[in-house]
């Protein structure tokens, strides 16, 4: 009983790794989302306010979506050249 309560908590409450790898998971799951649109989706489907989020993003997390959202032309670019992968 105790342990199906720990488990039950655990997937309730997330911490700044398992958002991540929830968010992780997501992307490598579908290859048209994108790091924004899966923390939107993830947020939405288990009931996350999203104002919440910034408190669970971590860092590696954080430069993927600051560098998806400078591709996506939703940050300035920074001066220093980036070299086509």
């Amino acid at each position: 009983m105790e342990n199906e309560l720990e488990k039950a908590l655990e997937k309730k409450f997330f911490c700044p790794s398992k958002f991540a790898q929830e968010i992780e998971s997501l992307v490598m799951d579908n290859v048209e989302m994108n790091y924004i649109d899966a923390i939107i989706h993830f947020c939405e489907k288990n009931s996350i306010d999203i104002e919440s989020v910034p408190k669970l993003i971590s860092k590696p997390l954080k430069e993927k979506i600051k560098g998806e959202a400078t591709e996506l032309n939703f940050l300035k670019r920074s001066s220093r050249a980036k070299l086509p992968l």
